[in-house]
């Protein structure tokens, strides 16, 4: 079987997920690494043994030897990499959020559409272990009709600070960061309805609690405690048109007694609780059973969820075939996003 050559465009945290897992796939090949910081690409590429270390984007989209691009910049140049990776031949994998914008999203999926190459959004959570078990019992039925999900990720004190607290550069906070997790994997396993309508609330009343002493938490590597221009809390009420709901509720930081991530779906045969670990719930014989699943992820895995989501990407892109998480089911969370922040910056339902 061929390899696919891949350069890793932005070389912040989240790259070492990307750059790990195509070094462990065996149809992949490192190729070359991107970065505006020259001396930080060239110290990914010493770690991984990368062949290229490119001056430019232009570069990278020159280069006839690349035949892939991992994205993982700043949200704010999600759309204009994609667009200028795709126009050059390229297979693209994005990180999430697709964009900052509905309208950047279009582009992007215009784009896809002109082109022959592979686009895949990096909705990672699609990729776990527990998500695809839970998702082969919905395809049988197990759960009847998906009725009602309900999502929180909310963090005590967790405002990462740096870019993901610049307005500008990641077009929001916890919702378009974490919210873009729990809502797609909503959303997906409820089978990926049309959205009718959404109300959402968000909230800045904290800040960073840069001054909490005690506890450690991620930072960025250019986090200042005293810039921060986020919410630090969003809450959405999402109605699908065929009748069905999504409740929301992310934070970077709240007074909370600790962190809590829960995903729960409702149907009419049966439940589901993918997180905090994966329980199905069904009737039997007039008797409620909680069911737990005999595996070795029942959580959320992070390198195991990465490396299959990069698995996913490699075979896409050598065999033609549909990626799980395609490009316009980006633009689709991304209208679900827009419509919170909308909601909540007009005090009102947004209708679809």
């Amino acid at each position: 079987m061929e390899q696919l050559r891949v350069c890793v465009i932005g070389t912040g945290s989240i790259s070492d997920m990307h750059l790990a897992s195509y070094a462990n796939n065996l149809h992949a090949v490192l190729y070359g690494v991107y970065d505006f910081s020259k001396e930080r690409a060239e110290e990914k590429a010493r770690k991984y043994g990368i062949e290229k270390v490119y001056d430019s984007l232009e570069a990278v989209f020159d280069d006839p030897h690349v035949d892939a691009v991992s994205i993982c910049t700043w949200n704010n140049t999600h759309a204009e990499i994609s667009i200028g990776a795709l126009k050059s031949g390229k297979h693209v994998l994005v990180e999430k959020p697709l964009s900052m914008t509905v309208e950047e999203a279009v582009m992007v999926e215009e784009a896809a559409r002109k082109s022959t190459k592979t686009f895949q959004v990096g909705f990672v959570r699609r990729f776990a272990t527990n998500t695809r078990v839970l998702k082969s019992f919905i395809d049988q039925g197990k759960l009847g009709e998906i009725y009602y999900a309900k999502a929180s990720c909310l963090r005590r004190l967790g405002n990462p600070g740096g870019w993901f607290a610049d307005q500008a550069r990641s077009g929001g906070g916890p919702l378009i960061d974490l919210g873009v997790h729990i809502i797609d994997i909503c959303w997906y396993l409820m089978g990926r309805p049309k959205v009718k309508s959404i109300s959402g609330n968000t909230y800045r009343q904290l800040g960073n609690r840069g001054n909490v002493g005690n506890l450690s938490f991620y930072k960025a590597a250019d986090y200042d405690q005293g810039k921060n221009t986020v919410e630090d809390l969003a809450n959405a009420l999402i109605t699908f048109e065929n009748g069905a709901s999504l409740l929301v509720d992310v934070s970077f930081t709240l007074h909370a007694k600790k962190d809590e991530i829960q995903v729960k779906l409702f149907g009419t045969k049966g439940g589901a609780e993918l997180e905090p670990e994966l329980v199905l719930i069904s009737e039997e014989n007039n008797t409620i059973l909680n069911i737990h699943p005999q595996m070795d992820h029942l959580s959320f895995d992070f390198s195991n969820a990465f490396q299959n989501e990069i698995d996913s990407f490699v075979e896409s892109c050598l065999s033609g075939i549909e990626p799980v998480a395609p490009v316009a089911d980006g633009v689709e969370i991304m209208k679900i996003l827009a419509g919170i922040y909308e909601a909540a910056e007009k005090k009102c339902e947004v209708r679809f």
